[in-house]
């Protein structure tokens, strides 16, 4: 059993890596869709039902083991059904159609024969499902006959995303390019010497001019063009412009756009030799096909044929004669008929306010057209489950008039393996609470050690002194004239700053927020800082606003420590941590880092240099759009279908009329004159009204999208106290002295130290309590559960890591002071760069009840994992400073910690095992699937076999010490590393919602497995010698 867990989690694990590397058809190939794969499978299944005789389950105190192994039988017995019964596909519709079949998921190749049989004509038809990719070895060979007559067919070669192109050719015919975009999008046509080309109703000729056509001529390396209609060119190169006349001969401009009666074109380049050829697209390449080449033998003659397909393509068939039989072959999807039609009404794709292409919703209303004909709305996470088939919303053409929906047909395959669902949720919640159990037993045992405990006497005392240095900033700029003073000058009373922050905006996702959200963002993200000069953020913006081009020279852009060069680039001093925006340009406006910036972005894997820049040309860019005003969008477009805001400077853009247009010209003119009145007699009463009136004026025409009252006082206190950011250090502080204090007390007794061991630990349950409060507050900002995004998943990481902390710290004060320590680092990790804090609209297939079901659990699985593992450090470290004097207490402090370690991990693989199951049970709703290994759930499934092996080592001989549990624990959290941050960064999948910016692998994380290595080897030579000797 253990040698399956091992082989199968190996298996899955170079399956996410060769999707990532070559394809998912090549990671199905080599790996999910083997046989040797299922291989394993079937033994997992052979082993489970033969562990039910062999441990004695069958038996009323054993039943939710017992039960647990049933579960995974029937699991796997659904996912045979699925894989060798079910089948599903795609159905694009129309608006206004009816259509009664779909394109199925898989791939076929079918080939029609065709030819006489005693004067009658006759076909014989092969068909055969096929999965193909241009990284593996694809050979096959069919051979059968017809009539008598034997034939092959032979693959040659298969190429994946292949469009027509020209392949240049010395002996080829000459072919004239022509690029056009009359429709929206580029087109380009080629015209081949002696034929005519119909382009949008104008025909074209090379060297065989007729008459109303664009003749075109070349001969001797000249080229001339004499078209039917009078019109324009202008040369790209420069900017020359002439005219074109009516039938008379000129010479051909290349690169020059054409324009004749409207019509738009452009040839490039000169006549070329050559063939067409299905060649390798760029990506992003509209049209793109496979191509599927093979040889066809019979009666003695053969011919390659190239048949074009794919996934949701259902090409006609292609001809070939040969041997006297007429060959008829195509590749693609199949053609699946359903008992009834579908009609599509109407597609709604509804939008967040003001934006054109993030799509908060999107919905087909259809028609189910059969006897009693019925109508039905299917949007994302609200399937049509109509006789045996399950339609989903899958995806939209661009021009929002047809729907893409997802048709799954797996009636038995779901069934069965929701019922084994089903009996895993029954059997995990019985080890809890019912029965015999090793979480029981494991309970009992903790009880005992902590009584034994209790009777011993401390014997000394061994502790090292620890030391944390604060660091102060300096942001005293170097400058000859001190901007800073004209910045306080004009600065507006922070009472009424804060109404201006409460004014509502809408940013470029659609998000509607308070400005002092923006004011907030700004100032931590260019400055560093909360404040600057005793100025708050909403008083910051405001300058900004007010008085952009002093700010042009305010040295607030944080510079990283270290980057010599970049201060010399930008002219500032190498202590100077602060510059200014005008700084970053010379004299002519052009930016100084341009040419560090090309490199950097350019590269592949960029090197700390490259990165400062990157980072410091963010701080730029976020700044330059505060002074250009863009960002500041508080004015609703009235009657907006889009419900979409501008700024002052876009007004021109937009379309207000009358005494609206006048308003929104005038009114923030006015507010800033009355700000200038108010900063000298005080009285800000003017500039209050002016700014309700712009509160009045959101309310009249954008109340639709506008956040409550209490909403936007809860966001502007959310962003004034940054909680998480705070909670990191207060975790720290109070993690990391509670662990001396703990330390000392395993050698010395002193009421001084449980005092003080007693207030820390109260402490710490106030930082909890604050932590689950922000928690909250970000939940009722949001209006969805704080974890859908990878700075949001990693606070309530946090948050989970602690609760856990909590539920096993009543029977060991050291596993809530590590609890305590790890929570702190977890939330640094989310505060890293590469990591937006900000609150963000949430994407369609978030918008559902399963993000509070399955990822609260899975990624809250995260926190009994993140415990176990540095409950296993601190044994290791215990394990380490053991001695023959000590060894009986610390040997009860690591019997102690190893069980709740074990106790803490077995919660963790209950909920990651439940999580994972419900995942798959949400994209059963969402894609039609509810396994199609996608890399983060199939690292999930990876983490659940490695912890699975973990908790099952006790039955391997040779494995069952504590140095040996408690070291596994560490190395296991390798694979949650993965999981969580691996698949996002490294892996290619659906939970791209989850990802952060793709990053290379921090240094740290080298020397953290430096380090356990080390820590592995030391103590477990201290063990063998301290407890085994």
């Amino acid at each position: 059993m253990a040698l399956l867990f091992i082989a199968y989690a190996t298996a899955m694990a170079f399956g996410t890596f060769i999707e990532s590397w070559y394809s998912t058809d090549t990671s199905k190939i080599w790996v999910y869709n083997a046989w040797w794969f299922e291989l394993i499978l079937a033994l997992f299944m052979v082993n489970f039902f033969g562990n039910i005789f062999k441990y004695r389950l069958l038996r009323k105190e054993k039943w939710a083991i017992l039960m647990i192994h049933l579960s995974f039988i029937l699991i796997i017995f659904g996912a045979f059904i699925t894989r060798y019964f079910g089948y599903e596909g795609v159905m694009p519709i129309r608006e206004g159609v009816s259509e009664n079949s779909f394109l199925s998921e898989k791939t076929y190749l079918t080939v029609f024969v065709e030819g006489d049989i005693d004067g009658v004509p006759q076909r014989k038809t092969m068909e055969k499902d096929f999965l193909f990719s241009e990284h593996v070895d694809n050979h096959f060979e069919w051979e059968n006959e017809f009539n008598g007559q034997p034939f092959s067919i032979l693959f040659q070669d298969f190429k994946e995303d292949v469009t027509e192109q020209l392949v240049l050719d010395d002996e080829g015919d000459r072919y004239l390019k022509i690029v056009e975009s009359s429709s929206g999008s580029r087109h380009d046509h080629a015209l081949k010497e002696g034929e005519v080309a119909n382009i949008h109703n104008i025909l074209f000729t090379l060297n065989n001019p007729i008459a109303g056509a664009v003749n075109i001529r070349s001969e001797g390396g000249l080229h001339f063009i004499t078209t039917p209609f009078d019109g324009t060119y202008l040369r790209m190169a420069d900017q020359q412009s002439g005219r074109v006349q009516k039938d008379t001969e000129a010479e051909l401009q290349f690169r020059s756009l054409y324009n004749l009666k409207g019509f738009q074109f452009v040839i490039p380049e000169p006549p070329l030799r050559g063939k067409f050829d299905w060649v390798k697209s760029e990506e992003g390449t509209s049209g793109v096909q496979d191509a599927l080449q093979l040889k066809v033998a019979s009666n003695g003659d053969q011919e390659s044929i190239t048949v074009l397909g794919g996934k949701g393509m259902a090409n006609n068939m292609k001809k070939i004669s040969l041997g006297g039989l007429e060959f008829y072959l195509k590749y693609g999807s199949k053609k699946l008929n359903l008992p009834f039609a579908i009609r599509l009404n109407d597609f709604i794709a509804e939008k967040y306010p003001g934006t054109e292409k993030s799509y908060s919703s999107f919905m087909s209303r259809i028609t189910v057209e059969e006897e009693h004909s019925f109508d039905y709305d299917i949007y994302m996470n609200h399937v049509l489950d109509h006789k045996g088939y399950r339609f989903f919303q899958a995806s939209f053409d661009p021009d929002e008039k047809g729907t893409v929906l997802s048709v799954n047909h797996d009636f038995w395959g779901t069934w069965v393996t929701y019922v084994g669902y089903i009996l895993l949720y029954l059997s995990m919640m019985g080890i809890f609470f019912i029965g015999k159990t090793r979480f029981k037993d494991l309970s009992k045992a903790l009880e005992k050690i902590k009584q034994k405990k209790k009777t011993l006497v401390s014997m000394m005392l061994l502790l090292g002194n620890m030391g944390i240095n604060a660091q102060s900033h300096d942001h005293t700029p170097k400058s000859n004239f001190d901007f800073d003073s004209v910045v306080k000058a004009n600065t507006i009373a922070k009472e009424h700053a804060l109404k201006f922050g409460s004014l509502v905006i809408q940013d470029l996702g659609g998000r509607m927020k308070p400005a002092n959200t923006f004011s907030s963002e700004l100032l931590r993200k260019v400055s560093k800082k909360d404040h600057y000069g005793g100025l708050n953020a909403d008083q910051i913006l405001m300058s900004i606003l007010e008085s952009p081009a002093l700010w042009y020279n305010v040295p607030i852009i944080y510079l990283k420590r270290g980057n010599d060069s970049l201060r010399k680039i930008v002219g500032a001093d190498l202590q100077q941590k602060y510059t200014s925006l005008v700084s970053f340009f010379d004299s002519q406006g052009n930016y100084k880092i341009s040419s560090q910036l090309e490199g950097a972005y350019r590269a592949a894997v960029p090197n700390q240099f490259q990165k400062d820049f990157i980072e410091v040309d963010k701080r730029v860019n976020l700044l330059y759009s505060a002074l250009e005003g863009k960002i500041l969008r508080i004015f609703p477009v009235p009657n907006d279908p889009s419900n979409k805001w501008v700024s002052y400077p876009e007004l021109n853009e937009a379309s207000f009329k009358g005494k609206d247009s006048l308003y929104v010209q005038n009114i923030l003119p006015l507010y800033f004159n009355a700000l200038r009145l108010a900063r000298q007699d005080g009285d800000y009463i003017q500039a209050e009204n002016l700014l309700q009136s712009m509160e009045g004026f959101q309310k009249k025409f954008g109340a639709t999208v506008m956040p409550t009252t209490d909403k936007i006082a809860a966001e502007i206190l959310y962003n004034r106290y940054d909680i998480f950011k705070k909670l990191f250090s207060w975790y720290l502080y109070a993690g990391l002295l509670l662990f001396i204090l703990l330390i000392v007390k395993i050698f010395r007794e002193a009421k001084f130290l449980n005092y003080s061991i007693t207030i820390l630990k109260g402490s710490v349950l106030l930082l909890f309590l604050l932590h689950t409060a922000g928690l909250i507050a970000r939940w009722f900002i949001s209006g969805h559960a704080p974890w859908s995004d990878a700075y949001e998943s990693m606070i309530y990481v946090a948050w989970a890591t602690m609760f856990f902390g909590l539920v096993f710290g009543r029977k060991s004060e050291l596993t809530l002071a590590a609890t305590a320590f790890v929570s702190a680092m977890i939330l640094m990790i989310a505060h890293w760069n590469w990591m937006d804090p900000s609150i963000a609209n949430l994407q369609p297939v978030l918008d559902s009840y399963w993000l509070m079901i399955h990822v609260a659990v899975i990624v809250g699985s995260y926190g009994p994992f993140a415990l176990s593992m540095i409950i296993g450090v601190v044994s290791l470290l215990l394990i380490s400073i053991a001695g023959k004097k000590n060894r009986e207490k610390i040997g009860l402090n690591i019997k102690e910690l190893t069980i709740i370690n074990e106790l803490s991990l077995t919660v963790g693989l209950i909920m990651l095992t439940i999580g994972n199951f419900l995942g798959g049970m949400w994209a059963n709703e969402s894609w039609g699937r509810y396994w199609g290994w996608d890399p983060k759930e199939t690292w999930a499934l990876i983490s659940i076999l490695v912890y699975a092996f973990v908790i099952h080592m006790r039955f391997v001989p040779g494995l069952r010490s504590n140095w040996t549990f408690n070291f596994m624990s560490i190395v296991a959290f390798a694979s949650i590393l993965m999981t969580y941050f691996g698949v996002n960064f490294y892996l290619v999948g659906l939970h791209s919602y989850a990802s952060g910016d793709k990053i290379i692998t921090p240094s740290f994380v080298y020397y953290a497995i430096v380090i356990i290595a080390i820590l592995g080897a030391f103590s477990y030579w201290r063990y063998q010698k301290v407890f085994k000797s």
